[in-house]
């Protein structure tokens, strides 16, 4: 299972918001740059940066910092929010971006998303944020009145290369994410799945790695708030999604 290291962006700075709310907003660094260096010095496969100024108005204000973040590590970047249209998944294309998730979009336009993820294979996911199992949608200020289930049944099948499914109500909480939800997701759905939220210690990522045994793994685990508050180190962290 790969780890996700996550740099959470609003107005150019390294922030968290718990349990989506932006309100209650963390500002952990104004070097994103950097900090992404740092987990791809770590051994970090992956970097995932979510813009929440665009998630929230659908304005890319992050975007050249995405792309300067791209530029500086050799490892791909998965980047979500905002993406909505053709050209926002484009400008990210071409910034240096390997994968992009599409979230709100995907549910108002289901072949539009569709679409976009066959004519980029394997470069497109499908983010999907639920708190409980309603899929809410803009920034997660709004509830779609739609159960997971049949959101991810919708969309198996259609090309994505993930489903990023975050459990809002154990987002930036760090008492251990919601299990049960990953691993019906295993059972259910052929979509590889990136699990989100929740992770607070190395034995939260050690339980995710162990799911699907006797079916197939997480594809991978986004971890942000307990790296900047020292909850866990990111070498503790890589070694324990890695963990058999």
């Amino acid at each position: 299972m790969d780890l996700y290291p996550a740099i959470d962006l609003r107005g150019g700075q390294c922030v968290r918001l718990y349990q989506g709310d932006f309100d209650r907003e963390t500002v952990y660094g104004d070097d994103p740059v950097a900090q992404a260096g740092l987990f791809a010095d770590a051994g970090s496969a992956w970097i995932h940066v979510v813009d929440l100024d665009a998630a929230r108005t659908g304005e890319p204000v992050n975007r050249p910092v995405i792309a300067a973040v791209a530029a500086s590590v050799g490892i791909p970047v998965q980047t979500g929010g905002g993406v909505r249209d053709d050209a926002s998944a484009e400008e990210l294309f071409a910034a240096g971006v390997a994968r992009v998730v599409v979230g709100t979009a995907a549910l108002d336009d289901p072949d539009w998303a569709a679409g976009l993820a066959e004519r980029h294979p394997g470069k497109v996911a499908l983010g999907l944020d639920v708190r409980g199992r309603e899929v809410a949608v803009r920034g997660w200020v709004e509830g779609s009145g739609r159960q997971l289930a049949e959101v991810t049944a919708q969309f198996d099948g259609a090309g994505f290369a993930a489903f990023v499914v975050t459990q809002i109500n154990v987002d930036g909480a760090g008492t251990g994410p919601d299990v049960d939800l990953y691993s019906e997701l295993l059972d259910t759905v052929e979509t590889d799945v990136i699990a989100s939220g929740g992770v607070g210690e190395a034995q939260h990522l050690r339980t995710l790695a162990a799911l699907g045994a006797d079916s197939k793994p997480l594809l991978g685990a986004i971890v942000g708030k307990a790296l900047y508050d020292g909850s866990i180190t990111i070498d503790d962290a890589l070694a324990a999604a890695q963990a058999e």
